[in-house]
Order: C-alpha cells, then structure tokens, then sequence
C-alpha cells in the first residue's frame, strides 16, 4: 500500500507531557527518536481507495517517549472532526499525553459525504447474526447507494445504516502503520473508541481478530452491535472494553439491565441492534467473568456502571456497562474523560 501523505499539518504547541503514571512502553513504533510530529490532515491509499484521517499531538510531547494512541471513529454522516473539534477532546488528550487519530468513513459513492460512515458485519447482508432479515419494507428507504440497485435502487443492506464497499479493517490496520512511521507510538497501548455508527465499527474491530490484535481496550459510545452478532473479543488473552450508552436513547437502547433478550426488534422499532447487557455478558464470560453484575464506582456523576468482572490492575473491571441519562448524543463533557481515563488505567500487558 502507498505510503501517507500529509495534508494541512500544523506544528504541536509545546507544554508539559503528562505520563499519567503508565508504565515504561514496551513497544515503540518506528518513528519514535524521529523528527516531532505534527497535526493535521493525512491520507493513504487502501484497497484503491484514498482514505483520510487527522491526527492530534499532545501539546509538549517527547519525540523519544512513546505515547499511547487513541483511534477515533465518527457516527454516521460525520468526519473526522466530530470528535476533535471538541475542546474536551483535545484538552484531556494533553493532560494524559495521548496521541488522537480521527478518521473519515466513506460515504455512500455520490458525492455526498453526509453519508460517511464505517463496514461492519451485518452492514453488507442485511442478514442479522440470528439468520433473520434486518431490513423489509418501507425501511429499505434507510438504504446507501454505494452498496448496488436493488429494485427501485435501494440498496442491498437495506437499513443498516452503513456502507458495504470499502475493507474498513483494512484501513485500521494500515493507519496504525503509518502512524506509527511518524509518531513515537506505544504499539501494546493503541485503543479504539468511536460514536453511534462509529461504536458499532468499534465493537466489530474488537470482534476482529486481525485488528483486536492490536488494540489494548475499546470504548463503543452510544453504539452496540447488530442484531444477534454476539461475538466475543477478537484476542485469546481477552480485551477490555468499556460501553457507554443512553437510557434516554431511542436510536440505539441499551434496554432494561441485566435483559439479555433484548432487541429492539422485539419493540417492533425501526433500528435493529442487540441490547447493552447481551453483548457485555458475552464479552465478560468470555474473559472469565461468573459472578452477578455489581455497580461500579468509576467517579463519574450521572453516569452508573456495573459489571460481573472483578477489578484487575487496572483498577478496573475488564467489561464495563456504563448508562449515562442522555439521548443519541456523544455527550463528550462528561463521556470522553471517562473514556480516556479508562484507556489510561490499562496496563502493560
């Protein structure tokens, strides 16, 4: 694949580079003791295709000390500024030292970028993990252009809420490349988070496991997987996970606690997701977890947690479902440094 190519890039500010306490990096990527980085818009070929990300240094960061790296994935209709632009973002990023890498999904082949967004399983079948049809009906009109005509010229994934004509692990797994060739990077601390259509990308590249490979922990927000695509972490020694989502959240419900039946098919609504306490368990018994889930404390106000793990080093339960009272919304004020506090607190494997 070509190598990437610079767009924008501004020079990083200078200040002081918080370590956070994390252990010594086991794993520092090619561009560690290279020329400082910079931020700003960078781009790569994939599968044909230019793809886009940008990227955010920590203000002050040691050229020689390698940080850890936070990839972020939009929901459906964004870009890669969604989460960036947000001064939330950028001021905890500086405070724990960590590098942010922000990408573009592609939209839907007519020139619209309002449709970018991320392919996951169930995106391009419109198959549910249970062998039963996402979509029917007048909800085909959901559909994305990029995926081929289907009679009236819908597409085939119906309403799934995302396009089918990229290799998006693809573009994961050769954007951490390069990043890594241009930023002192920690290669056992790479983390994935992401928003709505984004959070489903993101527990799919956990299910992955060419990709969970290579991450440390996932942050899904607002976002679970489709219907009955209950996978497990893609990685034998297990990968910790925390799950945010809104009880307010009529796009994507989490469903009553400790309800693994739930779908919101079963309420006969337009979207169809699993619910937030089915892929958790499966996620917590799969890494050795038995007990009954108990509240978490994790020191965020509005926001309840529970789990059946038990805290490990991090401090922290390996699977965490966290409920905040919102809506579809990121709600990134009091989410992110929940998110990257848990990123944070992983330790070296």
């Amino acid at each position: 694949m070509a190598g990437f190519t610079k767009v924008c890039a501004t020079v990083a500010t200078a200040a002081s580079f918080v370590a956070s306490g994390m252990a010594r990096a086991e794993m520092p990527s090619e561009g560690c003791g290279t020329a400082a980085p910079v931020s700003g818009i960078y781009q790569t070929d994939v599968g044909g295709l230019t793809r886009t990300w940008r990227m955010q240094i920590p203000s002050g960061l040691d050229a020689a000390t390698p940080a850890p790296l936070a990839l972020i994935f939009h929901g459906w209709g964004e870009d890669e500024n969604a989460f960036l632009d947000k001064a939330i973002v950028t001021a905890e990023a500086d405070r724990l030292g960590f590098v942010l890498v922000a990408a573009r999904g592609v939209g839907s082949g007519s020139g619209d970028e309002s449709y970018n967004s991320w392919t996951f399983k169930g995106s391009a079948t419109g198959v549910g993990g249970d062998g039963q049809p996402i979509c029917s009906g007048s909800e085909t009109n959901y559909a994305y252009k990029s995926c081929g005509p289907v009679g009236d010229g819908v597409a085939k994934n119906g309403c799934s809420w995302t396009q089918c004509q990229t290799d998006d692990a693809a573009f994961v797994l050769e954007m951490i490349a390069e990043v890594g060739k241009s930023a002192c990077i920690d290669l056992d601390r790479v983390f994935m988070t992401g928003g709505s259509n984004g959070g489903m990308f993101t527990w799919d590249m956990g299910q992955t496991p060419a990709v969970a490979g290579k991450l440390r922990a996932i942050a899904p927000l607002i976002g679970l997987p489709h219907r009955g695509f209950l996978d497990g972490p893609g990685r034998t020694d297990g990968l910790p996970v925390l799950l945010i989502t809104g009880t307010d959240d009529p796009t994507v419900p989490p469903g009553a606690w400790g309800d693994a039946g739930f779908t919101t098919t079963a309420d006969s609504d337009l979207y169809h997701y699993s619910g937030a306490t089915a892929i958790t368990e499966v996620w917590a018994q799969a890494q050795g977890c038995t007990g009954e889930p108990m509240a978490v404390d994790f020191g965020s106000e509005g926001i309840e947690c529970r789990s059946s793990c038990a805290a490990d080093r991090s401090g922290l339960p390996v699977v965490l479902d966290c409920r905040a009272a919102m809506a579809h919304d990121y709600g990134l004020d009091q989410t992110w440094p929940m998110i990257l506090d848990f990123f944070a607190r992983q330790p070296q494997r």
